[in-house]
């Protein structure tokens, strides 16, 4: 991908969908060598584009973005009240086995706050976190690397790094995590295995939902 590639998936008046490579911020960072990001890329072909939720920087995956103050509102209004539903796959370092029967969803309830002493992390905290759930199950598709599981993955909440630290949290971090896994474990792929693989959402103006998917790149 060239330095200002656009990776666009959709485009009308009001909604915008892009997949973000790895390693591309979604939001421009601290300082000038961190001013290149998606959001930044984006407004530079669509001047209206506005931001309504982010992927961390080591994520790919699907973002949506509004055009205008107006189709930002709505789309907003739709991730809070959880009209918003997104799918990820990772790869986790060690073997998972699913004890619900037919590889049913399994629920990952721990409550989240960002780790002030440890920024950027955020951790389990049972007396001040925030509530946070996250879906899994076993994915369809064959894990890359042995001794590694790929999942499917549902957050029903929407915190910072929360897939990352719910499944570092049961005890399988995914792999080429630099903030939550083990050396090992990070050294296991180039990459955080994380693919924000599809998005439901309902258009700003039509309230129609709409679906939109991308293939995970490992």
């Amino acid at each position: 991908m060239s330095l200002h590639a656009l990776p666009l998936i959709h485009a009308d008046e009001h909604l915008l969908v892009f997949d973000k490579p790895a390693g591309l911020l979604a939001v421009p960072g601290r300082g000038p060598e961190n001013q290149d990001c998606l959001s930044a890329r984006a407004q530079a072909v669509y001047p209206d584009a506005l931001i309504v939720h982010r992927l961390d920087m080591a994520t790919s995956g699907l973002i949506v973005m509004a055009r205008g103050i107006e189709a930002q509102r709505r789309l907003s209004l739709g991730f809070e009240k959880r009209r918003v539903h997104k799918r990820y796959m990772a790869v986790v370092a060690g073997v998972l086995d699913n004890p619900q029967p037919g590889n049913g969803w399994n629920t990952i309830d721990l409550p989240l706050i960002v780790d002030w002493l440890a920024r950027p992390r955020s951790k389990v905290d049972h007396e001040i976190g925030k509530p946070s759930q996250t879906r899994w199950r076993i994915a369809a598709e064959a894990s890359p690397l042995p001794g590694t599981t790929r999942l499917d993955l549902e957050p029903v909440t929407g915190r910072s790094h929360q897939l990352r630290v719910h499944l570092m949290a049961i005890g399988f971090p995914i792999v080429g995590d630099p903030l939550y896994a083990s050396e090992e474990q990070e050294a296991l792929a180039s990459r955080l295995l994380l693919h924000a693989q599809a998005i439901e959402i309902p258009h700003p103006v039509t309230d129609v939902v709409m679906r939109f998917e991308t293939p995970c790149p490992f």
